[in-house]
């Protein structure tokens, strides 16, 4: 494996079309691509856990994962920009880290989306359980990961703009629902606002339910980075992966800080009701249950949005892993249309293991899957960083030009690592995140005695 600097590839030989896949998405899908997979459960199911954690104070939480996430997304920008590839910041690890960390991150990222489809299946399932009570969840589930398992096998193209349409209906309804919002606490809905804004205090739970919540939202936050993924099937990678970060991650911040906020601005942080849906729950306070009753459908298919690009994201993880011999080698093949059917259906698995598990514990699937994934992404965004800042190093010596740079390097990427490092020790100091955190570790660091002994193997069976 190669350490030297990438340099920018024409636009007619990206990483996508060499390794067999065909660059089909647009810019557009790009950002849409990313505002639909960070636009589903952790925004719609997980903001309510997150305030019932920190009560107001989960602001303070987004507000923090949010700077790291721009950060993050700035510096992993750089990466692709000048190297595309569908492996993304595992392929960046394997250059800057070794095989080991290539492995570890990548498989763990994999998995994480594996288990982020089954809880936008599950929710999905859940709030549509609601309106057809005749139909048991886990059937709900099924049919929706059979019919999204389909759509991940057409071309790029379509997929990308299907899910363009698609993530574009969970932007105007999150943007509508702001807008409600305004207008209820300015008294100009149905319904007055009653009670005191945050009548116990903004940070009722103190600092421990501040980092309780941090990797509940840390989760919310988790699928921006699936345009680096993605960015690997554009036509010009290096300039169409500037254009996506740069909209996408001020347009996350909106949608979310503002919705939030929204949300604890009108429900005391122990209505009872934040663990079901927040969104329906404020329309309903405001005096437009028909708006609710109508929006709770469209939350529905912003899961499925958000699930959609998941299963696309993964499934070229995966890919991409194959071509690098860290996976089995008919993970890495296509069909005829650039499509890797076999990723794809190895990724979807997932979600129909989840749909038995919803046929037995309908109730309790989604929290577990919520609370797994949050501590999984810390990591990835350690390794994305570092990656990063070795391979700067590397370029800077080189005297290799790049087309998008991480700002203030490398102080303002030291000041992001010592961030993220400050909220696992934060979290390290509350029982039940403390637990997330430290199985976590230990899985990443079983991952990369796997990825050591794969890649191991591999070379003498070639040499």
């Amino acid at each position: 494996m190669s350490n030297s600097p990438a340099t920018p590839p024409a636009p007619q030989q990206t990483a996508a079309s060499e390794s067999g896949l065909k660059p089909g998405m647009k810019p557009r899908h790009l950002v849409m691509m990313s505002l639909g997979s960070a636009i589903g459960a952790g925004l719609f199911v997980g903001a309510g856990a997150g305030i019932q954690a920190a009560g107001p104070a989960v602001l303070v939480s987004y507000a923090v994962a949010g700077l790291i996430v721009i950060f993050v997304m700035r510096a992993l920008g750089e990466l692709v920009a000048a190297d595309p590839n569908p492996g993304a910041f595992s392929h960046y690890a394997g250059k800057a880290m070794g095989p080991g960390a290539a492995f570890a991150v990548g498989a763990l990222w994999w998995i994480q989306l594996c288990l982020v489809v089954a809880a936008e299946a599950t929710a999905a399932a859940q709030i549509a359980a609601g309106y057809i009570p005749d139909m048991p969840q886990w059937v709900i589930a099924l049919i929706i990961m059979i019919v999204f398992t389909a759509i991940n096998l057409t071309t790029s193209g379509s997929f990308g703009e299907f899910e363009f349409w698609f993530s574009l209906i969970k932007v105007a309804f999150v943007t509508l629902f702001v807008v409600l919002g305004v207008a209820f606490l300015l008294g100009w809905t149905p319904a007055a606002p009653a009670g005191e804004i945050f009548a116990d205090g903004f940070m009722p739970t103190g600092f421990p339910g501040v980092a309780a919540g941090l990797l509940v939202v840390a989760f919310a936050f988790g699928g921006i980075e699936i345009v680096a993924v993605a960015a690997a099937e554009t036509a010009d990678p290096s300039r169409s992966v500037g254009k996506a970060i740069k909209g996408v991650v001020w347009r996350i911040l909106f949608l979310y800080i503002g919705s939030v906020a929204i949300i604890v601005a009108v429900l005391d942080w122990k209505d009872p009701r934040l663990a079901d849906s927040p969104f329906v729950a404020v329309l309903e306070t405001a005096g437009l249950p028909f708006i609710a009753s109508t929006l709770a459908a469209v939350i529905v298919i912003a899961l499925l949005s958000s699930m959609n690009a998941n299963i696309y994201g993964a499934s070229r993880m995966a890919f991409s892993m194959s071509q690098r011999s860290m996976l089995p080698a008919f993970l890495g093949t296509t069909n005829r249309r650039g499509v890797p059917v076999a990723s794809v259906l190895a990724t979807s698995a997932f979600g129909f293991v989840a749909v038995a598990l919803n046929y037995f514990w309908a109730a309790e699937v989604l929290g577990v899957l919520l609370n797994i994934v949050g501590s999984t992404l810390i990591v990835t965004w350690v390794v994305t960083l570092v990656s990063h800042i070795v391979l700067r190093h590397r370029a800077e010596a080189a005297g290799t030009e790049l087309p998008l740079k991480m700002w203030l390097f490398p102080w303002l990427s030291y000041a992001t690592l010592a961030g993220i490092a400050a909220i696992i020790v934060l979290g390290l100091t509350v029982e039940s995140v403390r637990f997330q955190i430290i199985g976590t570790l230990i899985f990443t660091a079983a991952l990369y005695a796997i990825g050591l002994l794969v890649t191991r193997r591999h070379r003498s069976h070639t040499t």
